[in-house]
């Protein structure tokens, strides 16, 4: 394992697998909260300092993503935090987000900012600039964003709208390819005499990260792809062959490890496996408000599940 720090790596590929070699782990941790998935008593210790407001969510959630990543540092490969849980809490929530993303890169945790962003032109390099850094100030200055290394992106709108993404050169997006969702096959699974619709944008993922590889051979535009579709997920990988897979859809949504690592490389390498609620509500199926501890041990689990598969 290399004793790199991800945070010293240049390349966003080369980060993420540096993680991964460092950890031993593929796992990815979905930092999704709401009010529903946070421990009586952490509610409590909020509403009695804020009231119930927008501030004591966003405190609620700081406190219990801080206490997250410190327990589940060192066993996984990355974090992904999905902004709408944020956003919804306006600027509360904002800072929430931008405090839980500071901490996870100070414990050199490789960060998935989830947006599924999709715009052109002047606009995508905004919600670049947001998630990356970059926007220009009044006076030279330019804006810190919030610091993530990688963000999720829909690729509808096709080159022009994903380009404008990949202009600072420490930063990758996975663009959504094949989802994990019920109702993805409506459009991506349609037919264009060709292949489907997510081979065409596979073919498309392939182009726009062909000039953008690490040293470790994969590419700075990933792909997200569903570990309910392992049949697909198999096909993606003949498609995309240096790309980096981030797989929603383990664990809650159904998938198994098998399924989840269906479209690893050869090497074993352009995979890493998401999971949400099942380790950030593990204190609920325990019947502990141990949070941290409950989330370490199906994070544990998760690692061993995955390791498992041959």
């Amino acid at each position: 394992m290399t004793d790199l720090n991800p945070a010293a790596v240049d390349h966003p590929a080369d980060a993420l697998q540096t993680a991964i070699d460092r950890t031993g782990s593929i796992a990815c941790v979905g930092l999704d909260p709401r009010p529903a998935l946070l421990p009586p008593g952490l509610i409590r210790a909020a509403l009695e300092r804020h009231g119930d407001t927008a501030e004591a969510v966003a405190a609620a959630f700081l406190t219990f993503n801080i206490a997250l990543i410190d327990a589940i540092a060192g066993q996984c490969a990355a974090v992904k935090p999905q902004l709408a849980c944020y956003e919804a809490y306006g600027t509360p929530g904002w800072i929430a987000l931008e405090r839980t993303i500071a901490h996870a890169r100070a414990k050199g945790i490789p960060v998935i900012a989830d947006g599924k962003r999709n715009d052109i032109g002047s606009t995508a390099e905004h919600y670049a600039q947001a998630a990356f850094g970059g926007a220009p100030g009044l006076g030279g200055a330019t804006m810190p964003g919030l610091g993530a290394d990688w963000l999720t992106v829909n690729g509808y709108l096709g080159s022009d709208g994903v380009t404008p993404f990949l202009k600072e050169s420490g930063n990758g997006v996975f663009v959504l390819v094949k989802t994990s969702n019920p109702g993805s096959g409506e459009l991506q699974d349609q037919s264009l005499g060709e292949g489907s619709v997510s081979e065409a944008m596979a073919r498309l993922v392939r182009t726009w990260g062909a000039g953008n590889l690490g040293t470790c051979g994969l590419s700075a535009v990933g792909a997200v792809v569903g570990a309910t579709w392992p049949d697909q997920a198999r096909r993606l990988r003949e498609l995309m062959p240096e790309t980096i897979f981030l797989v929603p859809g383990y664990g809650a949504q159904g998938g198994g490890a098998a399924d989840a690592l269906a479209g690893r490389r050869a090497d074993g390498r352009g995979v890493v496996v998401n999971s949400s609620r099942g380790i950030i509500a593990a204190w609920q199926g325990a019947k502990t408000e141990d949070w941290p501890g409950a989330a370490r041990a199906a994070l544990e689990a998760m690692n061993r599940d995955l390791a498992g598969v041959r």
